[in-house]
């Protein structure tokens, strides 16, 4: 195994880092950082899924239809996704230090500026731009990946991860800011209503800026800093970081549209409050959030895979159910009678507990994706943590229009929850695929071995 991102290629990069700091001042700077780096990604996420509560008045205003109100989403996604690969690289060349502070910075500008849009247009470009801050996910990992002990990085990485948990923030004051100060105008001209939560997210963007610039240690670590180009991007040419990448496509690229996504479908399937559909929504949001560090520390003392095959198992049996429409199946018998049989309905109560329980699989399975990056590549989390979280990201982008296409081909909302369990099912097939071929192409005691590579036996991994 090659050096780990903090005690091989990291150390030597920074070389005041091991001079200078004793075991416990470098505990008390990584632990700084994963602080201040875990407040600032939870508040850019809620800007980045701020359309998901957003939506439903925005939609109102515009008069849009559903699919145009799912590419207002998708957009802010996107660009939130497209460019975590070059900063997850950048982060391993001059450190998380400067690049956090640069994206929360640079984030404040176009939210401020939702707060003026009058077109749908001008939204959608907007929206775009305020999604960049859905980048600082890559950044932060190989921040935190430099920093913390490869023993509790699982650990460290998940509960920077469960930052996530910001998708919930809009959920709980979205709605009464929304009423409450809907008609008034404020200082400078800023308005009530869903234009006034983008302005409060644009001044809390500037205070967290200058916080992460002064709370985190000046001499920052970065193991890719003398690395050249070409030996970051070699471990992308391994299919298993393609493969890892569909996996976070599902536990993660699936809950950014789940949370952009549900609170219009409690509302125009459960006929809630724009209020109720947030809390509602926020019961998924949380323990999908809350619950990485728990995926992390399980990942660190049992394997990452073995939380991978319970996660995959839990989401085909949560999102089975949840597809299943509602309706009744009609015989039509031979004397010209019509009988229902088999009537099923799921009410308001089961499907929100599906519904948490679909969360906490997707939590664990979101910080057992990342364990394994820094086991397999350790001086290459930047690169390859990036790339992940970019097409994980990226499925988020895709995956709302796609709810809002097949709902619109089959006339049944819970086709949503067919395209999950169709993307799950090929990830845990490809998964048990791969291991199975790999037992079977070297020997059996393997099975024993597999949260422990090496290179040359799990290069077909």
């Amino acid at each position: 195994m090659a050096a780990t991102a903090t005690g091989g290629a990291g150390d030597t990069a920074d070389p005041v880092s091991d001079t200078d700091l004793d075991g416990s001042s470098r505990r008390r700077a990584a632990n700084r950082v994963l602080t201040i780096s875990t407040i600032g990604f939870t508040l850019m996420f809620a800007v980045w899924l701020m359309f998901g509560i957003l939506g439903k008045p925005i939609k109102k205003e515009f008069h849009l239809s559903d699919v145009q109100l799912s590419w207002i989403a998708a957009v802010a996604i996107l660009n939130g996704s497209m460019w975590r690969l070059p900063a997850g690289m950048i982060t391993d060349r001059i450190g998380g230090r400067k690049v956090m502070t640069f994206l929360l910075a640079a984030t404040a500008v176009p939210a401020y500026l939702v707060s003026k849009a009058e077109s749908y247009e001008l939204l959608l470009v907007l929206a775009f731009l305020v999604g960049f801050a859905g980048n600082a996910f890559s950044s932060g990992i190989a921040w935190n990946a430099a920093w913390s002990p490869r023993d509790r990085q699982g650990f460290a990485l998940g509960v920077f991860g469960a930052g996530n948990v910001g998708a919930s923030v809009t959920k709980f004051i979205g709605p009464p800011l929304i009423l409450g100060t809907a008609g008034t105008t404020y200082a400078l001209g800023v308005q009530g209503g869903w234009r006034l939560v983008p302005v409060i997210y644009a001044v809390l963007l500037v205070v967290m800026a200058v916080v992460t610039w002064f709370g985190t240690p000046r001499h920052d670590r970065m193991p890719g800093s003398g690395a050249p180009l070409a030996q970051q991007l070699a471990p992308l040419k391994q299919l298993r970081v393609w493969r890892f990448s569909l996996y976070y496509v599902a536990v993660f690229g699936a809950y950014v549209a789940l949370s952009a996504w549900l609170p219009l479908y409690y509302q125009d399937n459960f006929g809630v409050s724009l209020t109720t559909a947030g809390l509602l929504t926020a019961l998924f949001i949380f323990p999908a959030s809350l619950l990485r560090p728990v995926g992390g520390w399980f990942s660190d003392k049992w394997g990452a895979r073995k939380a991978m095959y319970g996660t995959f198992a839990a989401m085909l049996l949560t999102s089975g159910i949840l597809m299943m429409p509602n309706g009744h199946i009609v015989i039509a018998h031979a004397d010209g009678r019509q009988t229902e049989h088999l009537a099923w309905t799921l009410g308001i109560v089961p499907f929100t507990i599906l519904l948490f329980l679909l969360g906490c699989a997707m939590g664990v399975g979101k910080a057992a994706v990342y364990k394994h990056i820094p086991e397999y590549f350790p001086d290459n989390v930047g690169s390859v943590g990036g790339l992940v979280g970019m097409l994980g990201g990226l499925g988020g982008f895709f995956l709302p229009p796609l709810f809002a296409y097949t709902k619109a081909w089959s006339g049944f909302p819970t086709s949503t929850f067919f395209v999950l369990f169709v993307l799950t099912a090929i990830c845990l097939a490809w998964m048990h695929w791969t291991v199975v071929h790999m037992l079977h192409t070297n020997s059996p005691e393997l099975a024993d071995h597999l949260e422990h590579p090496t290179p040359a036996k799990e290069a077909i991994a």
